[in-house]
């Protein structure tokens, strides 16, 4: 055989490879990739092993529940469907028939079950064919070593491969039921605040920190003791039992918006709260080019926009309590 003939034939013999590992990228598994184009599981093990000897290293991990792709195999999927596509070899997507597939989402206990989920049921009802798995957590996800597709996160982003869409921000205020203001009074410091009940999310003890900004420089955070008379795991049973008037509770604004409309509760030391920390909706760059993944992005990104937007409205037209005439510190 001519030599430029067996150089074709690896060529062909890789592009092949390379439509396989991008199926199997796509479909979460390498039997459902040899489906899609007529081979089996095996000629796809076969296709990837051919890919990793010429990379030089390991590109997909198997489990029995998910594929991972190694940060090597991030980087070469993104170019080799880049390359497929140019050469017309994979469709950009599915224009027609029903949506189908299944993804994993990951997001904070509270912010998912208030505001996750109804845009998440929304997507659910519109999409009958689709599927979806839900880790309502309050913990750092690693998303590709635990086969998650895409994670709401409510804090400063890390360096990472990972593509951030940001949704907006997130404050954080100190409450009080109306009652106890007016039973204990209004703190006018940071400092002030060891002389009030204080309810936090400490439960390895009666103490916590809690960050605040400098009343004229916002941008600069200090952090203060509190005491706190009770302490739990839970920020939904924190705030509940600020409202019955237990003390005061540092929480996020979206944690308590509703509250603060209905008067349930009030916020105190405004002008000391600490700079917002930005919302994100992060997820693999490759798994969120397409499919389903893809689909649900488009649909959650301006909902949750939506919904923060709402959210700050609503913060912006709470003021805080005017202290009662015979306001006093608690006696230390």
């Amino acid at each position: 055989m001519p030599a430029g003939s067996v150089a074709g034939s690896a060529t062909m013999d890789r592009l092949d490879a390379m439509k396989l590992f991008v199926a199997s990228v796509d479909e979460g598994s390498l039997a459902a990739a040899g489906r899609r184009h007529g081979r089996s599981a095996a000629s796809v093990t076969r296709a990837i092993a051919l890919l990793e000897g010429i990379a030089g290293e390991a590109l997909l991990l198997r489990s029995t529940r998910r594929l991972h792709l190694t940060s090597a195999g991030e980087r070469h999927v993104a170019v080799w469907r880049d390359v497929l596509l140019r050469l017309g070899d994979i469709a950009p997507a599915p224009s027609e028939g029903p949506m189908r597939g299944s993804f994993v989402l990951t997001a904070p206990e509270l912010f998912g079950r208030l505001k996750v989920m109804p845009v998440l049921e929304t997507f659910l009802r519109r999409e009958p064919s689709t599927s979806a798995r839900v880790l309502l957590v309050n913990r750092l996800v690693d998303l590709i070593g635990e086969g998650v597709d895409m994670a709401v996160r409510l804090a400063p982003l890390p360096d990472s491969t990972m593509t951030a869409t940001k949704l907006g921000d997130v404050r954080t205020l100190v409450c009080a039921s109306p009652d106890y203001v007016a039973r204990c009074g209004i703190p006018a410091t940071p400092q002030d605040l060891g002389r009030f009940d204080c309810v936090g999310l400490n439960v390895e003890g009666d103490g916590e920190l809690w960050s605040f900004g400098s009343e004229t420089e916002r941008a600069r955070v200090r952090s203060i003791r509190v005491r706190t008379r009770l302490s739990l795991n839970n920020a939904g049973a924190g705030i509940d039992a600020a409202v019955r008037g237990l003390g005061l509770v540092r929480t996020r604004g979206y944690q308590v918006a509703e509250d603060l409309g209905t008067g349930r509760l009030v916020t105190v030391l405004t002008a000391f709260e600490p700079p917002p920390q930005p919302a994100h909706l992060v997820f693999h760059p490759d798994r969120g080019s397409r499919g389903v993944v893809r689909a649900f992005i488009d649909h959650a990104v301006p909902a949750l926009r939506d919904e923060f937007r709402r959210i700050t409205t609503m913060l912006d037209a709470i003021g805080e309590p005017t202290p009662p005439k015979n306001d006093r510190l608690p006696a230390e």
